[in-house]
C-alpha cells in the first residue's frame, strides 16, 4: 500500500458535491432508475448481447437482484435513457459492495443499445458513472486501495476504445472457455480422505467461508457477504444438485458451483451448464482436487442432457486455474477485459 493509500479516500478523491443527469440530446431523455425498472434493463441487455456476447444475456431475475441490493439504490446508483417513442436504449448502475478488507471496488455497468451508438450517449453514460463512482469513493472513511472497474467483451472494441478515452487502463483478462461434456478428459481420482456431496442448503454458510478464503489471493477478490451469497444461490438458476462440494471431516475443501439459464441455450445452439465458481482452499490446491471435482460435475450435466460446460478464467489466476481447465478438454471461446482507474 502507498502512502497516498494509506489516507482515508474521504480526503484522497475529489467528488462533485451534486450530480446532474447526463445531458439531454436530439431524440434522447433520461431519467434515474426505478424500483421496477427491471424489465427495462432486461431488454436492453438482450439487445446489446447481440453485439456484445452472442451467447449470454442477464436474465430478469438477475436485474431484479441488482436492484434490490441494500447497497444500492436506483434513483441515485443508476440512469436510464428513453427514445423520443419512449422506448429504452441504455442504462447505467453503479455499485459499490459493503465490507471490503482491502479494496474497495466501484463496478460500473450497463450500456446502449448498439442501434443507438456512436451518438454520444456512452460518452454522457460513462461520464455520469464515474462522477457517481467518484462520490461514492469520497463517502468512504477508508484509508485502502480503491478502484473504479468496466468489463468491456473483446467481440465490441468500441467499449474498451471508450474506457481507455474516460482514462481507464486495462488491467485483467478473463477468458470463456467451453467443454463438450461428452468428450471431457477424465481426472485423477479424489485425494485420499476427501468425500464429495451436492450443495445444500445446510452447507451453504461453509461453502461460503471456504470461497472467501480459497478467493483470498485473486486478484481484485474481497471477501462475499451474506447477501451477497444469498442472492447468488436463491436465483432460479442455481442448481445445487449440479453443484459438488468436497469435504475432509465435515470442513469444505474444494467446490464448484453450476447455473442453468435455458434462456441462454437458443443463443449457444446447444444446452449448456455454467459453471460459477470453482475453488479450493489453500492446502489442498496442487492434488487433482480441482480436476476430480470438476470431472464429476462433468459427468452430471451429460447425465442431465446438458450438451457443454461453460466458465470464465482469469487468465493469470494464481492458482494455475487455466491450466486444470484445458487439461480437461476446455477451449477459449470468448475474453473480456477488466478496464480500471486507481484512487
Amino acid at each position: 500500500m502507498t502512502d497516498r493509500e494509506r489516507t482515508p479516500l474521504r480526503d484522497r478523491v475529489q467528488a462533485p458535491t451534486s450530480l446532474s443527469l447526463p445531458a439531454h440530446s436530439a431524440g434522447y431523455r433520461w431519467r434515474t432508475l426505478a424500483p421496477d425498472d427491471a424489465p427495462l434493463l432486461t431488454g436492453i441487455a438482450e439487445r446489446m448481447s447481440a453485439r456484445d456476447h452472442p451467447t449470454w444475456s442477464e436474465s430478469l431475475e438477475e436485474m431484479e437482484e441488482e436492484l434490490e441490493r441494500s447497497w444500492f439504490e436506483p434513483s441515485t446508483d443508476g440512469v436510464l435513457c428513453l427514445d423520443t417513442d419512449g422506448v429504452a436504449v441504455a442504462y447505467g448502475l453503479v455499485s459499490m459492495p459493503p465490507d471490503p478488507e482491502s479494496i474497495v471496488r466501484v463496478t460500473l455497468a450497463g450500456g446502449v443499445d448498439p442501434a443507438h451508438r456512436s451518438r454520444g450517449l456512452g460518452r454522457r453514460l460513462l461520464a455520469w458513472q464515474h462522477d457517481r463512482a467518484r462520490q461514492m469513493l469520497a463517502s468512504c472513511d477508508l484509508a485502502l486501495p480503491a478502484w473504479v472497474m468496466s468489463y468491456a467483451p473483446d467481440a465490441a472494441p468500441e467499449h474498451g476504445a471508450l474506457l481507455q478515452r474516460a482514462g481507464f487502463e486495462p488491467a485483467r483478462y478473463f477468458t470463456t472457455l467451453e467443454c463438450d461434456t461428452s468428450a471431457a478428459r477424465p481426472a485423477s481420482a479424489l485425494p485420499e480422505g476427501v468425500v464429495v456431496v451436492d450443495f445444500t442448503a445446510e452447507l451453504s454458510e461453509s461453502v461460503r467461508r471456504a470461497k472467501n478464503t480459497a478467493f483470498a489471493d485473486h486478484w481484485g477478490s474481497q471477501p462475499t457477504g451474506a447477501e451477497q451469497w444469498r442472492s447468488m444461490i436463491d436465483l432460479p438458476t442455481f442448481r445445487p444438485d449440479l453443484s459438488r462440494i468436497a469435504l475432509v471431516d465435515d470442513d469444505v475443501v474444494g467446490f464448484v458451483t453450476t447455473e442453468v439459464n435455458e434462456e441462454d441455450w437458443a443463443r449457444h445452439g446447444h444446452s449448456s451448464g455454467y459453471i460459477g465458481l470453482v475453488g479450493t482452499v489453500r492446502p489442498w490446491r496442487r492434488r487433482g482436487l480441482a480436476s476430480a471435482l470438476l470431472s464429476q460435475v462433468m459427468a452430471a450435466y451429460a447425465r442431465e442432457g446438458l450438451e457443454r460446460a461453460v466458465l470464465d478464467v482469469d487468465a493469470a489466476s494464481p492458482t494455475g486455474a487455466l491450466g486444470v481447465y484445458t487439461a480437461l478438454g476446455f477451449t477459449a471461446t470468448a475474453r473480456d477485459t477488466v478496464y480500471r482507474r486507481a484512487y
